[in-house]
């Protein structure tokens, strides 16, 4: 199980996977994230020859029309590298975990010992690799970029399936960038209502920090956002990642939304509790009144301050006597109206 997660805050993942080759690069990463106060590190865990053909081509906005044998093969990490940097990260106290590609990934990724997997959006329909990773029974989150509603059900019932629902899944736009009239955030809704006993999560492949922050007021419960040292650092995947200040912000700014969530309940907090006296309105007098004398529209009126007679029972007051000589300008007490 994530050792970070809880019910009570939006779990925020920083994603490194292809923005890195070497484990300087992915310890400089690492460690801004944790100066960010993210909850945990996802890489990408792939081999160029078990994912991918070697006719096939990229065609995004990112990098290009090019082939992704050879990028694919330029950025995969090896066992070595993999624990390395794991080991990096469960010594800084956070979560760490990789989305593997093939079974051969999710095999080397159990000796590896991690507690979660996530699956991407390239695997949505490869229902062989979701049962076999979800038959590991740990926490999987399931990416459903490119989905229809129907194939995002295949995708849960797959884990279901091997007995797994410890599933978080993931409303993702697999556009690289994706631009704000794609987001689509209602859609977490949409598989709120479709899930109701799953956690979902936002995916973010926007460029700035707007989506993840209104997916979280919006209710997602975790938030994963490609994470870099530099936007013009070498890597298909820099540009569109959030940088430092970016992430910081994403974190600070969601953090900042939980407290301002509250409890819900309605009801006076802080000071309101001693300025409601101060800043509401009484029922007062705009006439000197004489004991005896009745109340009317001509000497009484509604102003601040409010620990008098509450306005609501202004109409009632008029024809009660005064039970007492009253000043002008006077707040009255039940006890002067009789």
């Amino acid at each position: 199980m994530l050792r970070n997660y809880n019910d009570w805050q939006c779990y925020i993942i920083a994603e490194i996977g292809g923005n890195f080759r070497e484990f300087h690069e992915a310890k400089k990463m690492i460690d801004l994230a944790i100066d960010c106060g993210v909850d945990a590190v996802k890489l990408q865990t792939y081999r160029a020859d078990t994912i991918v053909t070697k006719t096939a081509r990229f065609d995004l906005d990112n990098i290009g029309n090019i082939p992704q044998y050879k990028l694919f093969e330029k950025y995969q990490i090896d066992f070595d590298l993999h624990k390395e940097i794991f080991n990096y990260i469960e010594s800084k106290g956070l979560d760490w975990f990789s989305t593997p590609s093939h079974q051969t990934d999710v095999d080397m990724l159990e000796e590896l010992g991690v507690r979660a997997y996530k699956l991407g959006a390239d695997d949505a329909t490869n229902l062989p690799l979701i049962r076999y990773t979800a038959s590991k029974n740990k926490t999987i989150l399931l990416s459903s970029g490119y989905c229809t509603l129907h194939e995002v059900r295949e995708m849960v019932n797959a884990c279901l399936e091997v007995g797994n629902d410890k599933i978080i899944l993931f409303h993702t736009v697999s556009n690289y960038p994706t631009y704000p009239e794609q987001v689509n955030l209602k859609a977490m809704q949409t598989l709120k209502n479709e899930f109701p006993y799953l956690k979902i999560g936002f995916s973010d492949h926007t460029i700035g920090s707007t989506a993840c922050l209104a997916a979280a007021c919006m209710g997602a419960d975790v938030v994963e956002k490609h994470f870099t040292y530099d936007k013009n650092a070498e890597g298909p995947d820099h540009q569109l990642s959030a940088d430092p200040v970016e992430m910081k912000e994403i974190v600070d700014k969601i953090r900042e939304f939980e407290v301002m969530k509250g409890s819900g309940a309605k009801r006076p907090v802080g000071k309101e509790i001693i300025n409601r006296e101060k800043n509401r309105k009484s029922i007062v007098t705009i006439k000197t009144i004489k004991k005896g004398e009745k109340f009317t529209i001509e000497n009484i009126d509604i102003k601040r301050p409010g620990y008098g007679i509450e306005p609501k029972y202004f109409d009632v007051t008029i024809g009660k006597m005064a039970s007492r000589d009253i000043d002008e300008d006077e707040v009255l007490e039940m006890k002067d109206a009789t």
